[in-house]
């Protein structure tokens, strides 16, 4: 069980590392929009955008750059990401031997909200902070919505332990989002699908793919105008279609 004293300096650090998700954000200072990405989403009529970064240079590449940096969507099951996060750190969970939003814990309303405003994750094209409403599904029914940009910021952080949560707990998640190592690349991820507002079905990929001990993150948001099965698998399927256009998997990069 988690000390009333170890709640307490978790929250102190929280204050001292609040802003951390608006620095993950990025800055468009080194972008470039490849008409190889655009051609993909043309190709396989895929609404949406595509953003991966170099950690070395910081050089982001970009299909649909408004969208990545000015639409919010429902994180959907992305937010287990969070949600895992916050439960280890309360003491709620001792373990997670996968990433489901539906097998985690319902977070109190009250310790979910003091988390998730400290954060910034979430904010309201305002600049509002959300406000939970249904405990057990704000992530889905649009109380919490995201940028691909925010998401591409949280990814990175859990990647280099620097979100606001005991380095061990950090290091936990990112350890189920490993999906795939061997020899020539290391790739972890997460999805996510759900609807917008208007009942269109959207999905999320979120992560990052290793090539001789280099890291680039990514994020994949886009919708379908009719419902797909098995979008999880298919959406997986599109982020690596692109990573290989972009050179990946072959231990080169």
């Amino acid at each position: 069980m988690v000390t009333f004293a170890r709640k307490i300096i978790g929250m102190r650090n929280l204050s001292f590392l609040a802003s951390l998700l608006f620095l993950g954000a990025c800055t468009f200072n080194a972008v470039e929009q490849d008409t190889k990405l655009e051609t993909y989403f043309q190709d396989t009529k895929l609404n949406g955008s595509f953003a991966i970064m170099d950690n070395g240079t910081g050089k982001f590449t970009v299909h649909n750059l408004k969208r990545f940096r000015d639409s919010s969507y429902s994180p959907a099951g992305t937010f287990a990401v969070v949600q895992a996060l916050i439960g280890l750190q309360t003491g709620q969970i001792m373990g997670v031997p996968y990433l489901n939003t539906d097998s985690l814990p319902v977070l109190e309303i009250k310790g979910a909200q003091a988390w998730m405003d400290s954060l910034g994750y979430g904010a309201k094209n305002d600049k509002d902070l959300f406000k939970i409403k249904n405990v057990d599904s704000f992530w889905m029914d649009h109380s919490l919505k995201v940028t691909p940009d925010a998401q591409l910021g949280l990814i990175k952080q859990l990647y280099f332990g620097q979100l606001p949560f005991f380095k061990a707990y950090q290091e936990t998640v990112k350890k189920v989002l490993a999906k795939e190592e061997n020899t020539l690349y290391r790739l972890g991820y997460i999805t996510g699908v759900g609807t917008d507002t208007k009942g269109i079905q959207i999905g999320w990929v979120l992560g990052w793919i290793e090539e001789n001990n280099h890291a680039y993150f990514f994020v994949l948001n886009c919708d379908a105008t009719t419902p797909v099965e098995n979008w999880s698998a298919q959406l997986v399927s599109h982020v690596k279609n692109i990573l290989k256009g972009q050179g990946f998997f072959e231990g080169n990069r």
